[in-house]
């Protein structure tokens, strides 16, 4: 790699060619304020709060753009440029809204904490404040355009690492806003919900909806049985909404406030997780078998589904007719668990906590109701469950280590790797390769379908003489890229599993904030963590889930199972 020598507030180093200002000042620990920039987006230059000095430069230069080049002379912390970054900071604040103790974004805003970096005590300027109507008629996300400081990453997110292009400026000059087509709502036009605009949203102009009110409401009728379900995502991730390092498992302390909190029994989503390969694993076998479209893809992202009912609804035949692990629970618990404790399940709430803001819209699907309800009442994302923790002042750190309840709290590690790329097809392999040869696999873990590379592919040998193709794709850019193969018949694969987010659920829409690849990763290695740690490591060991198809729901793909635990995607009509 060609490098080049320049000096940085006096310090000489030599930095990658293809470097810029903001990037080399980082490689040697100086931090520059930015908002626009995220590490995972095109670069766009447009807020100006990143300013430096470069000599010989006839003004100031936006960092985060700016190449280096041989003999270059920076200087990030001279007078001139601490003035222009609190002017430019000024003037954001000038014309937005000051709401800031009751935003949903307090304390995690980046506005809010560049203006104390930058030494903000004053606004001298009084802009005009924008006032627009809330976007929040859709179950998933809330708008605010009043808080748009209009960086564009939204509108990157959606396009570049998405492919969906939902967002886009429009309008000129002060009346310049970041909206969908035609000014709609998320609701008309053809979001996924999929939320990753709200993770790289700096500050509340992009949230999830907050159902949090509606629990603790339900927490406080002594009428009703409040149950909760935990996603495996959540465990690696909810530490850090409550000052843990990246990449905490949680999953003891977890329980322990959850159960703090008022709820009358704590589950686990990997339960259902595994109920899901149970049913997925057969369904694959049958369109193997039996001539079954195939690829068969997977169906537990409602992000990704959302995106094929709108974009490639001529492919749904190749989507499994398999609920989502959340969508399973809630079925299983208003019926089985309801008919198992003698509690009427009408008085039964049923949450769940869940790393994806799609997962709220998936939950007030009208066909999400088999058990004669609404299967999930309320959908807290991990933010949200933060939230209530600090509300309720529990020292989150400070908790001993609780269980989750039975039976609906059983998992194995097949079903907690469902929170990371490739984990879905991984937990598939482990489970179908046994019910097709009868035998146990000696090795379980598959390395070919982990890591974050966009699009994955292996062949795995189920049994002689009979052998899968897979492929794994994560975000929905890639996803479209898969489904043009199909489209094209150029997919000669059986399975594929695609989840909406980067790095699948770890880095949901619903996650704590983050900005760095490298911090995703260490959620996904968490994952992987506790699929070592568990006793029980296949779907088809678990015991809850056999006592369950044994003493009640009879076998995978029966009728009760149909009923229950599977449905029918539809075309979405929208803009």
């Amino acid at each position: 790699m060609e490098m080049v020598n320049i000096t940085i507030d006096g310090q000489k180093l030599a930095v990658p060619k293809t470097s810029t200002v903001l990037e080399a000042a980082a490689s040697i620990g100086i931090k520059i304020p930015t908002l626009c920039y995220h590490p995972e987006l095109r670069l766009e230059g447009a807020c100006r709060v990143c300013m430096v000095q470069v000599e010989g430069a006839r003004s100031l230069v936006a960092s985060c753009v700016y190449p280096v080049n041989e003999g270059m002379v920076v200087r990030t912390n001279t007078a001139d440029v601490r003035e222009a970054r609190k002017m430019v900071v000024e003037l954001l604040l000038a014309n937005h809204p000051t709401d800031c103790l009751s935003c949903q974004r307090n304390l995690s805003c980046e506005l809010q904490n560049i203006a104390a970096d930058v030494g903000v005590r004053e606004i001298r300027f009084d802009g005009e404040k924008k006032n627009y109507p809330l976007d929040n008629n859709n179950p998933s996300l809330v708008r605010d355009q009043s808080k748009c400081i209009l960086c564009g990453r939204c509108i990157r997110a959606c396009s570049e690492r998405q492919g969906v292009h939902v967002y886009s400026f429009a309008n000129r000059g002060f009346d310049t806003t970041v909206v969908p087509a035609f000014d709609l709502g998320l609701d008309q036009v053809a979001c996924t919900y999929c939320g990753q605009c709200a993770a790289v949203c700096p500050t509340g102009a992009i949230v999830e909806k907050d159902d949090t009110q509606a629990v603790w409401d339900a927490l406080s009728d002594s009428t009703k049985h409040v149950i909760v379900q935990t996603a495996p995502a959540v465990r690696v991730a909810l530490g850090e909404a409550l000052d843990l390092p990246n990449g905490s498992i949680v999953t003891g302390k977890m329980v322990a406030a959850l159960k703090r909190l008022g709820f009358d029994r704590v589950f686990d989503t990997n339960f259902s997780a595994d109920l899901t390969i149970w049913e997925e694993g057969s369904e694959l076998i049958e369109r193997l078998t039996n001539g079954g479209t195939l690829p068969m893809i997977t169906s537990c992202s409602p992000g990704w589904v959302n995106f094929i009912e709108l974009k490639y609804p001529d492919l749904l035949d190749h989507l499994s007719t398999a609920k989502s692990p959340q969508q399973m629970f809630g079925a299983v618990a208003k019926t089985y668990y309801a008919e198992k404790v003698g509690i009427d399940p009408k008085d039964i709430v049923s949450v769940s906590i869940m790393p994806c803001t799609a997962k709220k819209a998936e939950a007030a699907r009208p066909e999400m109701n088999s058990s004669g309800y609404q299967d999930v009442d309320y959908v807290l994302t991990t933010r949200e469950l933060g939230r209530m923790i600090r509300e309720a002042g529990i020292s989150f750190g400070n908790l001993e280590e609780a269980q989750f309840d039975n039976p609906l709290g059983i998992g194995s590690g097949a079903g907690v790797i469902f929170g990371a790329t490739g984990g879905v097809t991984e937990a598939a392999l482990r489970t179908v390769a046994k019910l097709v040869s009868g035998k146990e696999l000696e090795n379980i873990e598959f390395e070919a379908v982990r890591g974050m590379n966009g699009i994955k592919e292996a062949t795995v040998q189920l049994k002689e003489g009979l052998s899968v193709k897979v492929a794994i794709a994560h975000t929905l850019a890639n996803a479209r890229v898969m489904l043009d193969k199909i489209r094209a018949g150029e997919a000669d694969y059986q399975f594929i599993e695609i989840m909406a987010c980067p790095g699948g659920c770890s880095g949901g829409g619903g996650q704590p904030i983050i900005t760095s690849p490298e911090k995703r990763q260490n959620r996904m290695n968490a994952i992987y963590e506790c699929d070592r740690c568990s006793e029980i490591r296949k779907s088809h060991d678990n015991p809850a889930v056999k006592e369950l198809y044994d003493t009640w729901l009879g076998k995978p793909l029966g009728e009760k199972s149909h009923h229950l635990l599977h449905t029918h995607y539809h075309k979405q009509d929208k803009c």
